[in-house]
């Protein structure tokens, strides 16, 4: 493993939520073709669907029904999705295999986690309640709590804060080019999980970050070496 991970003992591990810890691709996927069936369209398959859920409702929007449709067909589209998705949240969303046990390590150790994630606050909130991991978690920052979402450095500077620890003694974990690099901003290590929602077009290797990881089982014996 990586000596920049392991140099110096870790106050802190952030995750990213969607696609790095909780793997919510099959709620959001039977939420866009719901949306589409509710238009009377084809459904997609779930491979194609899966890439794309980093990217939030618009890019799962953009994806379903095209770029081109207008502001209002949009925000019809949109609504229905997010209405679907908020009454199915949970329905199969869960953590990543091993995730559970790294929790469980990172709490035996009295190393806080929490989490730092561009999804809207009252989503966030209503899936972790499910999950179990909303009261457990030392902090939750969500992209409208803050004026510059990743890949800002401003929600890891808060989580940061909210935890009391210093952004360089720090450790944020994501699945996307934006959370690397507001995680190397912010001056925390970086790992980039290579088991997330990456699109064909992405290179992990070119993000910098500190660490990759291809798989979760390998993230949960990286975050067992921590002190």
């Amino acid at each position: 493993m990586s000596s920049a991970i392991q140099s110096a003992p870790v106050s802190a591990v952030l995750f990213d939520l969607d696609g790095a810890l909780v793997d919510t691709a099959p709620d959001l996927a039977d939420a866009v073709n719901a949306t589409l069936a509710h238009y009377q369209l084809d459904a997609l398959p779930y491979d194609l669907i899966r890439p794309t859920v980093s990217n939030g409702a618009n890019g799962l929007i953009a994806l379903a029904f095209g770029d081109d449709i207008n502001a209002d067909k949009h925000q019809a589209i949109k609504s229905h999705l997010i209405d679907y998705y908020q009454k199915n949240i949970a329905n199969k969303s869960v953590l990543f295999e091993g995730l559970k046990l790294a929790l469980e390590t990172l709490e035996s150790k009295n190393i806080p986690w929490g989490i730092v994630t561009n999804k809207p606050e009252y989503l966030t909130k209503a899936l972790l309640i499910e999950l179990g991991l909303y009261e457990r978690s030392g902090c939750v920052v969500c992209g409208d709590q803050v004026t510059n979402p990743k890949p800002h450095p401003e929600p890891i500077y808060l989580a940061c804060k909210q935890l009391n620890v210093l952004p360089e003694s720090a450790i944020y974990i994501g699945d996307a080019e934006r959370d690397i690099r507001a995680g190397r901003l912010a001056g925390l290590k970086t790992i980039a999980c290579g088991y997330g929602y990456i699109q064909s077009t992405d290179n992990i290797n070119d993000w910098q970050a500190d660490e990759l990881v291809e798989s979760s089982i390998e993230l949960l014996e990286l975050i067992q070496t921590l002190s």
